[in-house]
């Protein structure tokens, strides 16, 4: 009589994110939600964006969204896109056609309000700084960043890095133990977001304040002027979405159920490797 087969094991769960993490990330839903869409009702007060210590109308931008000879375009240097019922030029609900760069589904408020935009933007930005800063605080007491996003020096090393691209790209993910961890590409990004993009976009975020020009003048000189740091402002806010983006797509790819109780409870459940 043949020996009875054992039943496959029971996939492992294991404590993967932290109470802070996990606080951080669901704030940070909420607040780069309220601040892009108010930041993007704030541009359409003045869809151009400059170089050094240019901004006037008649001055020329590097970018624009606008509308001209009845079609919605885009403008970035030389190039041209048009992009009629998309940017520049678009119908809202009742049929209208409105010539503001962002349609009003995507902006807080949804019609033009500047004053309003910019009371949520800035009331959420402090809201952001102070979840930034609280994270920060409690990641460096339970040693989060160096145990969990500190890349090792066999991590860096290019054919490393090399091997993990190419697993994304075919969309094998990590296994069993290897899931526990955070992989390179992983690490690289979130530190990018943490020490990169947040820091350039709040520090920009005060140099177009003028009661902060007065108190802090460096600001200027770092970023190159207002306006050069609202440009800045604007390709790091376009980069966090890239982001935002990239991220939601690996969820999805990953296992959202898994992947999304992970970041609710802080348990998450290790993929099986595949046996021989």
């Amino acid at each position: 009589m043949a020996a009875a087969e054992s039943a496959p094991a029971a996939p492992a769960v294991v404590y993967r994110h932290r109470v802070s993490t996990r606080l951080w990330h669901w704030t940070n839903v909420v607040t780069l939600v309220v601040m892009l869409m108010s930041g993007l009702m704030i541009f359409n007060a003045h869809p151009r964006l400059y170089w050094g210590a240019y901004g006037a109308n008649q001055d020329h931008p590097w970018l624009e969204i606008g509308s001209t000879n009845g079609a919605g375009v885009l403008r970035v240097g030389s190039l041209t896109v048009e992009t009629t019922g998309v940017l520049g030029l678009w119908q809202d609900g009742d049929g209208r056609w409105n010539r503001t760069a962002f349609p009003g589904w995507a902006t807080i408020p949804s019609n033009y309000n500047l004053a309003l935009a910019r009371r949520w933007h800035l009331t959420f930005a402090w809201l952001f700084a102070a979840g930034i800063l609280l994270y920060l605080i409690w990641s460096l007491a339970n040693r989060h960043l160096w145990r969990d996003l500190a890349p090792s020096r066999s991590e860096l090393a290019p054919r490393h890095i090399a091997g993990d691209i190419r697993n994304h790209a075919l969309l094998r993910f990590p296994k069993g133990e290897a899931a526990r961890r955070y992989n390179i590409l992983q690490k690289l990004a979130y530190l990018g977001v943490l020490i990169v993009l947040i820091p350039t976009m709040v520090l920009t975020g005060l140099t177009m304040s003028p009661a902060m020009d007065a108190a802090w003048p460096w600001l200027l000189d770092l970023f190159g002027g207002r306006q050069s740091a609202r440009s800045i402002h604007f390709i790091a806010a376009g980069l966090l979405v890239l982001f935002i983006l990239v991220h939601l797509a690996m969820v999805v790819l990953a296992g959202p159920i898994n992947e999304v109780r992970s970041m609710i409870t802080g348990r998450y459940r290790l993929p099986q490797e595949k046996r021989q």
